[in-house]
């Protein structure tokens, strides 16, 4: 992947890592924490312009966040808590949970999509609920892009005074998405466990 990556940036130098960083947006086992590193890498050669590698690679990843946003929109709340009720218990969420994560949503939504640009793991994913609550498409913009360009400048920072030891961002980052995914399985499996074998219980 570090080949086919170095490839699209060396030919197709900023438009390249745009489109990388949308693509990462929407398939996340291409690595963000390769993408900018390497460009940080570039920038350090000479190749490319640092703040217009920054400026590329949040136009990219902002699109691709819309992209997910507004899958979000499309999905019909009532449906959504309809199929839950019906279905919701195999993986441990009910209808009702879909109420409390927008009111949780309308008090902390900025936060959240904030905050979330910065957890690797959670950074593509956050969009989806943001666009299910239907939050405002300008604040999430903004917050979104705020995010963004703060993780980014510190991928291409890095990659920029690590030189040609660029990848140890992806190979040290690159676990902790693993560990937050592991994480949010795990509190599924255990509410699914909760709520299948002791809520009917009860």
């Amino acid at each position: 992947m570090t080949q086919w990556i170095t490839e699209i940036v060396s030919s197709l130098g900023y438009g390249g890592i745009a489109f990388l960083m949308f693509f990462e947006n929407l398939f996340p086992p291409i690595p963000s924490e390769l993408i900018m590193p390497l460009a940080g890498f570039a920038a350090a050669q000479g190749k490319l312009d640092f703040t217009l590698i920054v400026i590329a690679g949040v136009i990219g990843t902002v699109i691709g966040n819309l992209a997910w946003y507004y899958l979000g929109r499309l999905i019909d709340e009532a449906y959504l808590v309809d199929w839950l009720d019906r279905y919701g218990s195999w993986i441990g969420i009910r209808g009702q949970d879909v109420s409390k994560v927008n009111n949780w949503f309308e008090r902390h939504g900025t936060k959240a999509v904030l905050l979330g640009r910065l957890i690797p793991g959670i950074r593509t994913l956050i969009s989806l609920p943001a666009g299910i609550n239907k939050m405002h498409l300008m604040p999430f913009i903004i917050y979104s892009t705020i995010g963004t360009t703060v993780w980014i400048l510190i991928l291409t920072s890095l990659g920029y005074f690590l030189g040609e030891r660029y990848e140890l961002v992806d190979r040290y980052l690159a676990p902790v998405s693993k560990i937050v995914l592991l994480i949010l399985l795990a509190w599924f499996l255990l509410n699914w466990i909760r709520r299948r074998f002791f809520t009917t219980s009860n």
